[in-house]
């Protein structure tokens, strides 16, 4: 457990950042949504906010008194248990509730919640907060990444701020780590908080690998589009090469030729490509392909949990090859909060680190990120084994 005073300077730090990052908006850009996986930023604030009136205000603060009776409606997520919602594609169609409406429930909630800690509670709703804040934590890297690809997908280019670096070269020289066969332990000892997919700890055998210290830069990979990457079917598995060809994909994502050099859209606008920089916005099928073109391989998960120590990690997502399966020994929590990762565990490969835009205080050597092989609008890197 953790003192109640840490607890609610956490949640604070944690519902102020969020409405941080929302200040260089427009009003108008609170509401875009371009694709289906990508949220308007309206819907992250009430979403995250509708999260701990319905698994903590409602169920155990006695006399609470729903903010709106809808908005469980049009906040709830993905979770089937708590009833019916508006399907994703469609949260961009939410002119109403105003954002300003939407401001007046996150601050109602929150306020109930301070009025929650400032009381005696159970370890049951200590662990239910500290879920809650670390859900607004993951949205927060997730409205960073749809702020983008909004504003990144408008003709404009626009800005979102000037403050924000996205792309810092990597000065340290390329170097492979060796790391000898043997049994290692993989998994979060739950000394401090984690979510149900890390657990159970266990053991896993991994045979000898050697693992870049580096991520692949920008101009590593303009070397593979030069080399016809994108045009040769031997570097793909069978389901990314049909995915380059029906979506015509020839370079990251955000990426533009001007002039004849490779620009890229970023937070600070459109701005030339530092070859020095990591890579990023990439899908699984675009790092497989890589990886395959060089020769080397991407790490397993294990491979990248037992190395981590020693290499410097977070600047990107960095895909592996393993697939987002349960640890030995996982349960599902009963009811909707079992929901949260079990039931995602098909069809998607696991990333590890963070980016540069994962919130403080939120990622650790055992955190399983996991999305679909061709999804690129996070910041997805790639780092090479062999």
């Amino acid at each position: 457990m953790i003192d109640t005073q840490t607890l609610l300077d956490l949640f604070t730090d944690t519902r102020n950042h969020t409405e941080t990052l929302c200040k260089p908006l427009e009003i108008e850009d609170y509401v875009v949504q371009p694709a289906m996986d990508v949220s308007p930023p309206k819907w992250h604030l009430g979403h995250t906010t509708w999260f701990f009136e319905e698994f903590i205000l409602k169920h155990h603060k006695p006399n609470y008194k729903l903010f709106h009776e809808d908005f469980a409606y049009v906040f709830n997520s993905y979770y089937e248990t708590l009833g019916e919602r508006v399907v994703r594609s469609n949260r961009g169609n939410l002119s109403r509730p105003g954002v300003a409406k939407v401001y007046d429930y996150r601050h109602y909630v929150t306020n109930e919640i301070k009025e929650l800690l400032a009381t005696e509670i159970s370890a049951e709703i200590e662990e239910l907060i500290q879920i809650g804040i670390h859900h607004e934590k993951q949205h927060q890297e997730l409205l960073m990444t749809d702020i983008k690809y909004i504003l990144g997908n408008n003709p404009l280019l626009p800005k979102y701020s000037n403050d924000f670096k996205e792309h810092t070269p990597q000065t340290e020289t390329q170097e492979w780590l060796s790391f000898t066969e043997g049994v290692y332990e993989i998994g979060h000892n739950k000394d401090t908080f984690c979510y149900d997919n890390e657990l159970g700890r266990h053991k896993t055998y991994i045979q000898d690998f050697e693992i870049s210290n580096k991520l692949v830069t920008n101009g590593a990979f303009i070397e593979f589009i030069e080399a016809g990457g994108y045009q040769d079917f031997n570097y793909w598995h069978a389901d990314g090469w049909e995915w380059v060809k029906e979506e015509n994909h020839a370079h990251p994502m955000y990426w533009h030729k001007v002039n004849g050099d490779w620009h890229h859209y970023t937070l600070q606008g459109l701005k030339p490509i530092d070859p020095k920089a990591p890579l990023c916005h990439v899908s699984y099928y675009e790092a497989f392909a890589y990886a395959q073109w060089k020769g080397h391989r991407l790490p397993t998960e294990f491979e990248w949990e037992v190395a981590q120590q020693r290499l410097n990690w977070g600047k990107r997502w960095e895909w592996t090859e393993s697939a987002y399966l349960p640890y030995p020994g996982y349960t599902k929590a009963p009811g909707a909060i079992g929901e949260y990762n079990g039931k995602f565990m098909v069809n998607q490969k696991v990333l590890r680190g963070g980016s540069v835009v994962t919130p403080p205080n939120h990622t650790r050597p055992t955190y399983r990120n996991f999305f679909q092989a061709n999804l690129r609008w996070q910041y997805t890197g790639i780092r090479l084994v062999k």
